[in-house]
């Protein structure tokens, strides 16, 4: 079965950039019909997709955070990473890593991390 666990800096200061780690055991980054996104949840908010990683490298960004939002990834590791840049209070959230599958047409998000909570703060 897999697993997510999140990982990176509880507290960022405003204007600095947010880092995240989401490391998968297992099973494997790079296998096919899967792909790895990064969702966040906001105090009295929803849940935000964010952007993917691809088992084959490609990413996407949600429009609304495409300009501040990059999405990596290390192979060797087993490791997809989240950067989302020029931060501010409304970033607070806690962020999810989530393993999103495709078959048949659906599309579903079957395997989450516990999640991480960020505090955007001076």
């Amino acid at each position: 079965q897999v697993q997510l666990q999140e990982s990176g800096p509880g507290l960022v200061k405003p204007s600095q950039t947010l880092s995240l780690t989401c490391t998968v055991s297992g099973g494997s980054i790079t296998s096919a019909y899967y792909a790895w996104t990064w969702i966040r949840q906001s105090p009295g908010k929803g849940l935000e997709w964010m952007g993917l990683i691809s088992h084959d490298g490609s990413t996407y960004y949600s429009p609304s955070q495409k300009s501040r939002t990059s999405i990596s990834r290390d192979t060797s590791k087993n490791q997809i990473s989240l950067q989302l840049s020029s931060v501010t209070p409304e970033d607070t959230a806690v962020y999810y890593c989530v393993r999103r599958g495709a078959a048949y047409g659906q599309i579903y998000f079957d395997s989450w991390g516990q999640g991480t909570q960020v505090t955007v703060s001076s």
